[in-house]
C-alpha cells in the first residue's frame, strides 16, 4: 500500500492548497481549450500516491452548489484524479449545466482527499446509527449495483443520522428506508478539505 494515500494527515497545508490552485487551473485550461491539463513536474512526493478525491463547485458568497464528482477508491496518481474530478464536477455533474467561464471568478473551489473506506460492521439499524459518527465519516453504502456516497460535509445539511441515511439511500436509487429494511454494506472514511 505504499504508493497509496491511505493516511490524509500526510498530506500539508501546502500540498493541499496546491491541490485547489491545481483544480481551479484544470477547470480554465478545459473550458478555455478543451484539453486536460498535464504537469510537467510533480511538486510533491503525495501527488504521485494514487489516492480518491472529491472536488466540490460551490457559488460564492450563497455556497449553493454547483458541482461536485469524485472518487471513492485510489485508482490513479492524487494529482491526476483532482485534475479529471474537478473537469467533470464543472462540465459533467448530471445535476447541473456545465459551468461557463465566466462563472469561474464566482466559484469557489473545494477539494477533499479521502482516506481509505473501511467496513462498517453492524447488527441492526439502531446500531448502525449508534456507530455513525456525524461531521467525521463519509458514509458509502451499497446494495446490489446501487451505491452512493456522502461526504462528511453533508452532515451539515443533514446532521439527524436517519435523514443522512434516508437522503443516501435515495440517492443510491434505492428506497429512502433502506437502511431499514436491506442488508446494505456500509464504509466509512475521512476526508481532508481544502478550498480557495
Amino acid at each position: 500500500m505504499e504508493d497509496i494515500i491511505t493516511d490524509i494527515d500526510q498530506i500539508t497545508e501546502e500540498e493541499g492548497k496546491g491541490l485547489v490552485q491545481l483544480a481551479r487551473l484544470a477547470i480554465q485550461e478545459y473550458l478555455k481549450t478543451g484539453k486536460e491539463i498535464d504537469l510537467k513536474e510533480i511538486p510533491y512526493e503525495n501527488w504521485k500516491k494514487k489516492g480518491a478525491s472529491f472536488v466540490t463547485l460551490e457559488v460564492s458568497p450563497t455556497h449553493q452548489l454547483r458541482g461536485c464528482i469524485g472518487s471513492v477508491l485510489p485508482h490513479q496518481p492524487l494529482y491526476k484524479d483532482v485534475i479529471h474530478n474537478a473537469i467533470a464536477a464543472a462540465t459533467s455533474d448530471p445535476r447541473f449545466l456545465p459551468v461557463r467561464p465566466e462563472e469561474l471568478p464566482d466559484i469557489k473551489v473545494k477539494v477533499s482527499v479521502l482516506s481509505y473506506p473501511k467496513p462498517l460492521s453492524y447488527t441492526n439499524p439502531q446500531d448502525l446509527l449508534d456507530k455513525l459518527q456525524p461531521f467525521k465519516d463519509g458514509v458509502i453504502i451499497r446494495y446490489g449495483n446501487h451505491q452512493a456516497t456522502f461526504l462528511p460535509d453533508v452532515w451539515e445539511q443533514l446532521p439527524d443520522k436517519k435523514e443522512f441515511l434516508s437522503h443516501l439511500c435515495l440517492k443510491a436509487g434505492l428506497p429512502a428506508d433502506c437502511w431499514l429494511r436491506y442488508p446494505i454494506e456500509v464504509y466509512i472514511y475521512r476526508t481532508r478539505t481544502f478550498s480557495d
